[in-house]
């Protein structure tokens, strides 16, 4: 006894709950208007029912007195609510209705009063009370089925779940009380269950809110929510139906009992394994349930949050081209697809591919396909096509996509109007009505993949163009240095005429070319990416310095170097760095006749920086030659130059984090200032600069 009335307690209790968050939520989404406010004040009053009889079994003092009251509000709040209901919908404004349910109620109040005083009655005030209830019961469905009846066809839809409740309560106060009207007293298992059984329509009146209009409430019931806690309720109910079957096996399968129980057991877990990991059992719940519980069967911001997070979660672009169709695939519960892009030469070719095979299917921008896709923007349903074929006019599939089984949708893919690609969707899981709320859906997803994928296509031309741009840039870099070399190799067969059997001129011509070829097949290693680029080092700034101006000795002018006392280290590229000086140096000696001077000096200055000082007597330049022209690539002011290697020499001394800086005099000639942080000089350094100065 002590169990059946805990029992009770935590079923009104818990019934008490149930209708208590449901009147905070109704009292969060009411607009202030409608029949909100009546249900508002029935969910309410039977909220307060719930713990009124909580107290009663529990047996705290007046708590019977406040449930039998409650009882009373509780069922009157219902009926008017139905009531009023019936009112909107009744073109012959029927008074009866609204009458009869203020007798019923007014007859159980003052029963329930007269119970609760102990006045004399002339009947059994229990045996009253029982019938009373009995009657409203009765009266409610009266109610319920008038309402249903009174409903338009095509508006029952919105209201069907709560006249479903409304029956479902009734019936149960039904058998309730004419069992206790039979046999004179209340059954006390039934009872202690009536709350929670008038609990369990909730759902149902929570759905006929959110799908009327008129009552002026908006509820939103996550699809998500539905969908997760519909299959947990499903499983539930197996698990259940099998625990039965159970049980049967066990106590009448006699020896093998056990062990068929454990056999059935395991075998009914493996299957629902199955199918909870089974993606077309859930995608047949899925559209179940977004067909008879919704009024539209996706949930729209839903739809689209989980969209563009998908595309935008995508790593390269592979992975952006399958996330597309996965994406596009899961709004229409199909199994996978292809995707075709345009591969700039207006012909369509497959880019991704999501549970289908490979496929060398080439469409072009011309055929009648991509015709229609770019014209008409329709999603071109195969399935269709083959039972309405003029429902799409002359259009002809292509013979490949007739031929593939397994073809669905063909969902073009357009950004700024213009088609840049289309994607075949597989056929579906479960069955798919394409109608037109299906059809915007994937019009409005299109647009948005169609806007990543043109994004990645921009990026991938992007990059294209600044590989060119970088090939054509270090190609204009090395064709400045062979232009250099091919002038050391002119200068060269200038003098040979006159110094050919000169011992030291043919030493020299050989040094000359085994430096250039040298640089050559640097330089070829460099194109062909054979070789990577030498990392910086300490170097020695005067001995590059006098290596330049040794090279440069048989040149008339000649280069007069002038050196630091102490030896001045920076870290470079030793190559790069010789390259770049010694071209300013090949600067001042072509602006400067063979009477003029070209001097080289190094210094070291304050805060640990140095500077090479390059001064010629040459034709200097104009200042608006210097400040607007002189460091950008292509602006020369010589008839066989390229214009380059100033601008090649300044990019790099800012690489190191060091500057140039130019005064120049038109006539009076020209002084170059390269100014470079230094390292402090240690014994290693000085003893690896000198072993590589060794070196031949």
């Amino acid at each position: 006894m002590v169990e059946q009335t805990s029992a009770a307690v935590w079923g009104y209790a818990l019934a008490a709950v149930a209708f208590g968050l449901f009147g905070v939520y109704l009292a969060a989404a009411w607009r202030g208007r409608g029949a909100g406010g009546r249900l508002l004040l029935a969910v309410g009053s039977s909220a307060a029912w719930c713990v009124a009889s909580a107290a009663m079994i529990s047996g705290l003092a007046y708590a019977s007195v406040a449930a039998i009251l409650l009882s009373v509000v509780r069922d009157a709040a219902w009926l008017a609510f139905v009531v009023g209901l019936i009112g909107q919908i009744d073109g012959s404004h029927r008074r009866w209705p609204a009458r009869v349910a203020v007798v019923v109620v007014v007859l159980r109040l003052a029963t329930a009063v007269m119970a609760v005083l102990n006045l004399p009655w002339p009947v059994d005030p229990q045996r009253a009370l029982i019938f009373l209830h009995l009657v409203a019961a009765v009266y409610a469905l009266v109610l319920v089925e008038q309402l249903y009846r009174l409903l338009p066809a095509e508006s029952r839809w919105g209201l069907k779940p709560f006249c479903l409740a409304m029956a479902a309560s009734a019936v149960f106060d039904l058998y309730l009380y004419a069992d206790a009207f039979l046999f004179g007293a209340i059954d006390r298992d039934i009872w202690s269950i009536r709350g929670l059984a008038h609990a369990l329509v909730l759902p149902l009146i929570a759905i006929s809110a959110s799908r009327v209009p008129g009552w002026a409430i908006r509820l939103s019931v996550s699809r998500e929510m539905v969908f997760h806690s519909t299959a947990l309720a499903a499983s539930g109910l197996y698990l259940l139906l099998v625990a039965a079957a159970g049980y049967y096996v066990r106590y009448f399968g006699g020896d093998w009992g056990r062990a068929l129980q454990v056999t059935l057991f395991f075998a009914a877990l493996l299957l629902l394994g199955v199918v909870a990991v089974s993606g077309t059992q859930r995608a047949r719940l899925r559209v179940w349930l977004n067909k008879h519980l919704f009024p539209y069967r996706y949930d729209y911001r839903n739809e689209w949050l989980k969209f563009t997070r998908a595309l935008s979660a995508s790593g390269d672009h592979q992975d952006l081209g399958q996330t597309t169709i996965r994406a596009l695939a899961d709004l229409v519960e199909s199994a996978g697809g292809g995707l075709w892009l345009d591969d700039g030469q207006g012909r369509f070719v497959m880019r991704a591919r999501l549970n289908m095979p490979e496929s060398s299917a080439e469409e072009s921008a011309d055929d009648p396909l991509c015709r229609f896709l770019a014209a008409e923007g329709w999603v071109f349903n195969l399935e269709e096509y083959r039972m309405r074929p003029k429902t799409y006019g002359n259009l002809t599939p292509p013979r490949w996509l007739s031929e593939m089984e397994d073809g669905w949708l063909v969902v073009p893919l357009t950004a700024d109007e213009a088609l840049i690609g289309f994607v075949v969707l597989l056929a579906p899981r479960t069955p798919v009505d394409i109608n037109w709320e299906v059809l915007d859906l994937l019009k409005s997803a299109q647009r948005q993949a169609a806007s990543y994928l043109a994004r990645m296509q921009a990026a991938e031309a992007l990059i294209e163009a600044r590989k060119f741009d970088a090939f054509n840039r270090m190609s204009a870099f090395v064709v400045h240095d062979l232009k250099n070399l091919v002038a050391q190799l002119s200068l060269m067969l200038k003098n040979a005429e006159r110094h050919k059997d000169n011992p030291e001129f043919q030493a020299d011509m050989l040094e000359t070319v085994a430096h250039v070829e040298k640089k050559m097949r640097d330089l070829m290693q460099q194109l062909q990416k054979k070789t990577t680029i030498e990392r910086d080092r300490p170097m020695d700034l005067g001995l590059m310095l006098l290596r330049i101006g040794k090279q440069r000795a048989h040149l008339k002018p000649p280069v007069t170097v002038t050196l630091d006392t102490s030896p001045v280290l920076v870290s470079a590229n030793a190559e790069r760095l010789e390259r770049v000086v010694g071209h300013i140096v090949q600067n001042a000696l072509d602006a400067t006749g063979e009477n003029g001077m070209v001097t080289a000096c190094l210094r070291r200055l304050d805060a640990g920086r140095a500077q090479i000082e390059i001064a010629d007597t040459g034709c200097g330049m104009s200042p608006q030659f210097v400040r607007d022209q002189l460091f950008r690539p292509f602006q020369t002011t010589k008839a066989s130059g390229m214009g380059i290697g100033v601008f090649e020499a300044r990019q790099y001394l800012r690489e190191l984090g060091g500057d140039i800086r130019v005064d120049s005099t038109p006539g009076e000639g020209t002084v170059m200032q390269l100014t470079l942080p230094v390292l402090p000089p240690t014994a290693d350094d000085v003893a690896a600069i000198a072993q590589s100065d060794a070196e031949p």
